[in-house]
């Protein structure tokens, strides 16, 4: 909540938050007076003598794990999957048909990097160094050699007399770098 707060005029922002949302993964304790049948409790600020909600932009969103017993065969929604996913991870000999996508592909990769030796990480996080600064090194080189050849045009249009606007129209060069050019 605190960085949505603009440094100085505090009186033109005039306190206004967009939603701040709380979750917590409750594993192995439940809320008091929780009933048994339901997992998500969606608990927001309120005056405790009327019940009415005092402030709606701050959220507190507590998952009871223990409550959430579904089987693989009654995962109808996205997020019934992904507490499913949460909750069993540990237990997976390897990965379930019916969390599949994109967004679990992340999840189950991630939870592989997790479980990796100490060893093993640093040399993949070797390996990923090596090919991001190769990766860095390869767009650098196609940047300038992109520059190099506009670079080359508009030598060549100048050349030809060629009015600057016309050149920057044509190159995507700045009259700054058409000008550096000519000297």
């Amino acid at each position: 909540m605190s960085e949505q707060a603009p440094k100085g005029k505090r009186k033109d922002w005039a306190y206004n938050l967009t939603e701040v949302y709380l979750v917590a993964f409750l594993e192995d304790f439940s809320l008091p007076d929780s009933p048994k049948s339901e997992y998500i409790q969606d608990i927001c600020l309120a005056n405790r003598h009327t019940g009415k909600i005092f402030y709606d932009k701050l959220n507190f969103i507590f998952i009871e794990m223990l409550n959430f017993v579904k089987r693989p065969t009654e995962l109808y929604t996205e997020l019934d999957k992904w507490l499913y996913a949460f909750k069993h991870l540990t237990e997976f000999k390897e990965r379930p048909e019916y969390l599949s996508g994109p967004e679990f592909d992340q999840f189950f990769n991630l939870a592989k990097y997790a479980n990796l030796t100490a060893e093993e990480r640093a040399m993949y996080n070797r390996s990923l160094k090596y090919k991001w600064d190769n990766k860095n090194v390869m767009d650098y080189a196609v940047a300038q050699a992109t520059l190099k050849a506009k670079q080359e045009m508009a030598l060549k249009l100048l050349a030809k007399k060629t009015s600057i606007e016309e050149i920057a129209e044509l190159t995507g060069l700045t009259f700054d770098e058409i000008e550096a050019l000519k000297k």
